[in-house]
């Protein structure tokens, strides 16, 4: 069990969630991560007393804090240790037939941003890892020292959107045969000089977007995402809402082509719903999400 002092944790787009799911006294509904249980206790709050949620968190460490921060809601609560793409077959097993409203926060939380052995910051030197499920055999470093210059060039493009994506790829080759690159601060700096000063962007670090894509490469987030959008529909009873939050674009437009493009879906949010200038005040790490919202057919 994780023992560590729970950090702090502000949810997301708390108040918009819990307004667009319309909770019910006696609904079932599901939290797709977890994290630190923010959006979950909220939910079941706002569900009671008869209300049930049901989380999912492949971060063993979240979960088990999550787990503690809701005991006080007994058997109303139920933490599965597993990623969300498993949630329709750990819903089948568990024999829900259907849930009442569904909530998908893909940012990172402050636990693994804050931690710096799990790799996932350039804020704080540590070992070069950004797996959520530390199970999972690949890390960061293991990539950027097996990757090719061409494959490399190819992650930090598609799934960074990162324009230097090339030229990062050539210093990390020529990098890496000379000393194995294992800590976010070598990396950090190693994207820093690849990219020339006048193309730094002014308000985020450097290295932004190339942590971004290692860490979706690392835990095949794209992919697991496309799978939810495609299968949730299967476990949402009519009328039930999906609210999925985002914080980079790649993410945001496949949440809203999956919403238009399955019929399945109807669209509630037409434009996704953004943090106000407020909780940006409250929670600078908020400043990027986006909540769009839809409903089964």
């Amino acid at each position: 069990m994780y023992h560590a002092q729970r950090p702090v944790h502000t949810p997301v787009l708390l108040d918009e969630v819990v307004a667009w799911l319309q909770l019910r006294q006696d609904g079932l509904y599901v939290d797709g991560t977890i994290g630190l249980g923010g959006h979950a206790e909220a939910i079941l709050d706002g569900s009671g007393p008869n209300g049930h949620l049901i989380g999912f968190e492949w971060d063993r460490n979240a979960a088990a804090l999550a787990i503690d921060r809701l005991s006080r809601f007994g058997d109303r609560v139920q933490v599965v240790q597993t990623s969300y793409v498993n949630l329709v077959s750990e819903l089948a097993r568990l024999g829900v037939q259907g849930i009442d409203g569904l909530v998908v926060d893909l940012g990172v939380s402050s636990l693994q941003l804050d931690s710096p052995e799990r790799g996932f910051s350039f804020q704080l030197d540590g070992a070069l890892d950004m797996r959520m499920d530390q199970r999972n055999p690949q890390t960061a470093a293991a990539l950027v020292a097996r990757l090719s210059e061409g494959q490399l060039a190819d992650v930090f493009y598609h799934f960074g959107e990162e324009r230097q994506a090339r030229r990062i790829a050539r210093f990390l080759v020529q990098a890496r045969q000379k000393e194995p690159i294992t800590t976010t601060a070598r990396l950090a700096a190693i994207v820093a000089e690849a990219i020339p000063k006048r193309y730094h962007p002014l308000k985020v670090h450097v290295a932004t977007k190339v942590f971004q894509a290692l860490r979706i490469a690392v835990n095949t987030e794209l992919v697991n995402l496309a799978d939810l959008l495609a299968g949730a529909p299967e476990v949402l009873r009519k009328g039930a809402r999906i609210c999925v939050i985002t914080f980079h674009s790649l993410e945001d437009r496949m949440v809203k082509r999956a919403f238009a493009d399955n019929p399945a879906y109807r669209v509630l949010t037409r434009h996704p719903v953004e943090v106000s200038r407020a909780e940006v005040e409250r929670n600078p790490r908020s400043r990027s999400a986006k909540l769009r919202v839809a409903a089964r057919v």
